[in-house]
């Protein structure tokens, strides 16, 4: 009889233990995936993938915020901080066209994701912005880039923008200061002709507003207006000197403008003893 009761007893804690261990591997498969989903993004390397419009916001005579839907509400667009996605469409004249774009949002930001365009009025891609109403797509492909970017790989950033490429400035500075465990300063200077021309002014503002110390702005204008207290002119090495960590092995300096001001602030940098190992252009 006690040899009766102790089989059972063995028999019962047997299956109770391959019930646990079936149930330990459930939970882990769908953990992983679940984090295998989250994780791959709506994007494609190879192949453009469309995305249709679902907001698009006039924030001046020239630019606009464009919101365009994910999948589902709880999609993820898969962007690797610093990199950038792919465009494709249609020119004035109807040839395709494809220029790079760096999303304003990140991948905590689900279900959808934002470009902010500045629309020139010979750009062949700006035609297109121009022209693209709520309810249309647009192809996308990526992610693309270089910038690759681990929390406290380096101890501060400098960052030197000018127009429209603040985008991918705005989107590492996010990540940073979002992430509670990234102690990386951020320290950005932001060039720009015109007051108006000042792309995410509110949100750069706001982010300097809400993280004292760790993010800083300066504003430069080639236009300023009668009442200003920003620099004045093009970025000058002495405004590098303020404004931006001094050079050292672990900080670095991004940098993203038109061509013209990319090569002065490369010359600049390069003066002040900056190595290209320091320097990063998107």
């Amino acid at each position: 009889m006690m040899d009766l009761e102790f089989l059972q007893s063995m028999d019962v804690q047997i299956l109770a233990g391959v019930a646990v261990a079936v149930l330990a591997v459930v939970v882990t498969a769908a953990a992983f995936l679940f984090s295998s989903k989250k994780s791959k993004g709506c994007l494609d390397p190879e192949n453009f993938k469309e995305f249709k419009l679902v907001k698009r916001q006039q924030l001046s005579h020239n630019v606009a915020k464009f919101t365009f839907e994910l999948p589902t509400p709880t999609s993820v667009l898969g962007l690797p901080i610093g990199q950038h996605i792919s465009c494709r469409g249609n020119d004035s004249q109807g040839e395709e066209v494809i220029k790079p774009y760096t999303p304003t949002t990140l991948d905590s930001d689900v279900g959808y994701f934002e470009l902010v365009i500045k629309m020139y009025p010979q750009g062949r891609m700006s035609h297109h912005f121009r022209e693209m109403r709520v309810g249309d797509s647009l192809a996308v492909k990526g992610p693309k880039g270089r910038f690759k970017y681990q929390p406290g790989q380096v101890r501060a950033f400098g960052m030197i923008a000018g127009g429209s490429g603040i985008t991918p400035m705005f989107q590492v500075a996010r990540a940073i200061l979002e992430n509670p465990k990234d102690m990386t300063n951020v320290h950005l200077i932001y060039a720009n002709v015109t007051y108006d021309d000042i792309l995410l002014k509110e949100e750069l503002d706001s982010l300097a507003a809400k993280y004292p110390g760790r993010f800083n702005v300066y504003y430069v204008l080639n236009q300023p207006p009668e009442v200003w207290n920003g620099g004045v002119g093009f970025v000058s090495k002495e405004m590098i000197q303020t404004h931006c960590p001094a050079p050292a092995q672990d900080i670095q300096i991004l940098r993203c403008g038109p061509p013209p001001m990319n090569k002065a602030m490369a010359a600049h940098l390069e003066a002040l003893g900056y190595s290209p190992e320091m320097q990063f252009q998107f």
